[in-house]
């Protein structure tokens, strides 16, 4: 019997479109409650689990998620390979708005969140080797996806990962340009490091959803032009999706 691929997405997509045979599974982990009940269903024919990681409504903001629930439950039920979409600002030339990237990078600056299984006393600590946060496998299956769609998507980018909620200042855009940082989001870390440590491959589509702020020609960014730009990207990256879903399955 294969395993589920699973599938975890945040803002601008709570569910999969055309996801069938689905079952809502309520899942308690030793960590709490994840994001949302897992759905599990064909996608195309493939065996998804899909996971809401804000939740379904958006009501958990990137410091509040629990993301070792979140992994510990898609490995439980069988996950080995995880794909995560991840809305971005876009930071470099490669990321204007609705651009599509897949990144190779991170650079966490976020704080104060639970980033290891590893912190149970009396538990064995894992020193996880993180150079390439990234599953190169995945990584390959997104790109050869989105040409099979005749998408563009760029091959490599420094992803990197801010508190939030709130948008980032200029200076600190700036800073994080200066580091070499292509896109900023705001989960995907610990995610990446997590699944690292409980041997889950990772791949990330991230989907430019504005210019970050003094990156582009607009003096204030708006939730109104992140949600258009978003529910346009989106669509595009779940037509990749359903691409890397099928390379990955056959």
């Amino acid at each position: 019997m294969s395993h589920p691929i699973g599938v975890i997405a945040g803002t601008g997509l709570y569910h999969l479109p055309d996801l069938i045979d689905v079952r809502h599974e309520p899942w308690s982990t030793p960590f709490g409650e994840p994001s949302s009940a897992l759905r599990r269903g064909k996608l195309d024919g493939v065996d998804v689990v899909f996971i809401a990681r804000h939740g379904d409504p958006h009501r958990l903001a990137p410091h509040r998620v629990n993301y070792r629930a979140n992994l510990w439950a898609l490995k439980q039920i069988g996950v080995q390979d995880l794909l995560s979409l991840n809305a971005v600002g876009g930071i470099s030339d490669i990321a204007a708005p609705g651009a599509l990237v897949v990144c190779d990078q991170i650079i966490d600056y976020t704080h104060s969140r639970v980033s290891s299984y590893s912190d149970q006393y009396g538990e064995a600590v894992r020193h996880i080797d993180l150079s390439e946060p990234y599953t190169p496998r995945l990584r390959q299956a997104w790109l050869d996806a989105a040409r099979a769609c005749d998408e563009a998507a760029h091959d490599g980018g420094v992803m990197a990962v801010t508190q939030g909620p709130r948008l980032e200042t200029r200076a600190e855009i700036s800073r994080l340009h200066r580091d070499g940082c292509d896109v900023v989001g705001m989960t995907a870390m610990p995610e990446a490091a997590l699944a690292r440590e409980l041997d889950i491959a990772y791949g990330s589509l991230a989907v430019s959803a504005n210019w970050a702020a003094g990156r582009g020609p607009a003096a204030e960014i708006t939730m109104e032009e992140i949600e258009q730009t978003l529910k346009i990207g989106m669509a595009r990256a779940v037509r990749v999706l359903r691409a890397a879903l099928h390379l990955l399955r056959h």
